[in-house]
């Protein structure tokens, strides 16, 4: 079961928050709004999180959890629902993140559609959906948002902030900028800037949703609308980049989808087209179009050398922080290549850093699944930096 911390007894009346259906809900950046990269203040702001376990007597226990593009604040045990959380593998009594030991922080980003401020929450200036009204966010925005979540709840450091994928691009970002709050980091099958290869999957996305007529030039809300097909056809590119060739083969190979021969037509004749039409038709029911162009974006734009002068080393220059860093063999999204090319910048700031690549047939999307080598991995440097740090068993 999840728990939350009593903010109201800890924080006065310094911030509103309320529990609903997409966890807690509590609005920041009233007294001090959040400077935005495009120069956008914005303030107050909503952000939505759930939390895991207990958060222990000196405040030393805690694990921020940050998610991928399409994930949300319900890593495990989603509300109302019978969808498994993302990451039920992952978070729970015994599992590598074991919440009888750790109080585990997992909040829906900025930009979000589940709770957190986004071009579908309500712009208060106008009483309206903000739709593109709302400023172009970054992982850096992303990330400060959840060093403010961190001030509300009372907690200093970290133990540790662990994320895959876009996730690991929030993970590298709070360790360069709040080193000081990070015991550990744990970024996985991500990299320090998105490639061109990945800019262009996520253009070929934005152009299917901005195509469809319901878009509506982005004000779909306003006129009672949603681009379905858009977004599906999105969510559909992507997810081929999640999956492996093998992975691909394995499940479906050219299996005819309830069949007896092809129908020399354009229906689902093959089992992995079925495949993908589920996945889209289903992605629309619980994401939001503006939401999607947002965080693709954010993730388009995010090079954590360029705000070191183009030298990645100098991210981590004095870091404390002691860094996992981890990818996957048959990963093409985020190659190894772009997890070595972290060690590496780590390496050249004499950092403590341990890199494994993990052997898996199963693409970018093995951070997600059964992979046993990788929840071994897990456990044994959390392990170790549980012991370093002097957290009871």
């Amino acid at each position: 079961m999840a728990t939350t911390v009593d903010d109201t007894r800890r924080h006065g009346n310094l911030h509103r928050h309320a529990d609903s259906e997409s966890g807690t809900c509590v609005e920041l950046g009233a007294a001090r709004p959040l400077k935005l990269d495009c120069g956008v203040e914005l303030g107050p702001f909503r952000m939505a999180y759930r939390t895991y376990g207990d958060l222990n007597r000196d405040r030393s226990n805690a694990i921020l959890v940050c998610h991928a593009l399409t994930g949300d604040q319900h890593p495990a045990d989603p509300p109302h629902t019978s969808r498994r959380g993302w990451w039920e593998l992952m978070i729970g009594s015994g599992k590598p993140l074991d919440t009888d030991r750790y109080f585990i922080i997992c909040a829906n980003v900025l930009g979000g559609c589940l709770g957190s401020e986004g071009p579908r929450e309500i712009n208060p200036e106008t009483g309206e959906p903000w739709g593109l009204d709302f400023p172009v966010i970054t992982i850096s925005d992303m990330v400060r948002a959840q060093a403010m979540l961190l001030d509300h709840l009372g907690i200093d450091q970290l133990f540790c902030v662990i994320g895959g994928s876009m996730g690991a691009m929030q993970v590298l970002q709070f360790a360069s900028s709040y080193p000081e709050r990070t015991f550990a980091a744990v970024p996985i099958a991500g990299a320090a800037r998105h490639s061109a290869q990945n800019i262009a999957f996520h253009e070929v996305g934005r152009q299917a949703i901005m195509a469809d007529p319901d878009w509506c030039g982005g004000d779909y809300l306003r006129q009672d609308r949603v681009p379905r097909r858009g977004l599906a056809v999105a969510r559909m590119a992507a997810h081929v980049t999640y999956l492996s060739e093998a992975a691909l083969h394995r499940k479906f190979g050219r299996r005819l989808q309830d069949r007896p021969s092809v129908t020399y037509g354009f229906d689902a004749d093959f089992q992995v087209e079925s495949y993908l039409r589920h996945q889209g038709s289903t992605f629309v029911d619980r994401f939001d179009a503006n939401s999607y162009l947002y965080i693709t974006r954010a993730m388009d734009y995010f090079d954590l050398a360029a705000e070191h002068d183009g030298v990645l080393a100098r991210a981590f220059a004095d870091t404390p922080v002691r860094f996992c860093v981890i990818s996957f063999t048959s990963d093409w999204l985020f190659p190894t290549s772009e997890s070595r090319a972290v060690v590496h910048a780590l390496n050249a700031v004499a950092a403590d850093v341990s890199f494994v690549e993990i052997e898996s047939d199963k693409g970018h999307d093995a951070f997600l699944l059964d992979e046993p080598e990788f929840f071994a991995v897990l456990r044994g440097f959390l392990r170790g930096c549980a012991e370093h740090r002097g957290l009871p068993s």
